[in-house]
């Protein structure tokens, strides 16, 4: 199944497909964001399952890399589905999430409801 998008309360999403790719360097964060121009999307959802173990390593240094590659291409990015046994067994990981989630471009999320009630909140502000 191919990516698909959608208005979610204002904010386009262009959400990937769940077995697709999966992402392991910047470069795949770029054909990400390339997917995502036609959509028009500003928002890419990613689901847990295009992400590896090594991506919740911080220590490979993969997830910074993929998400810095979002903010310099102004995309918000939004990781979807339970991270919580990388939480569990990474103190650094868990403070990474509690601050990516305070702010407005990165986004850990546990589902597609969780998305919504976050970007409503936003857009009622």
């Amino acid at each position: 199944m191919p990516a698909k998008s959608y208005d979610l309360h204002g904010v386009r999403v262009m959400e990937c497909e769940a077995g697709g790719k999966q992402l392991g360097s910047d470069r795949d964060a770029v054909d990400i964001i390339a997917e995502a121009s036609p959509h028009r999307a500003s928002l890419v959802a990613i689901p847990t399952t295009r992400l590896g173990d090594d991506f919740f390593r911080l220590s490979t240094r993969i997830a910074g890399e993929v998400i810095q590659r979002f903010l310099m291409y102004g995309m918000r990015v939004a990781i979807v589905g339970d991270i919580s046994r990388y939480v569990d067994e990474s103190n650094a990981l868990r403070d990474f999430v509690i601050e990516s989630n305070r702010g407005e471009h990165v986004w850990f999320v546990e589902n597609q409801e969780e998305l919504g009630q976050r970007l409503r909140i936003r857009n009622s502000q």
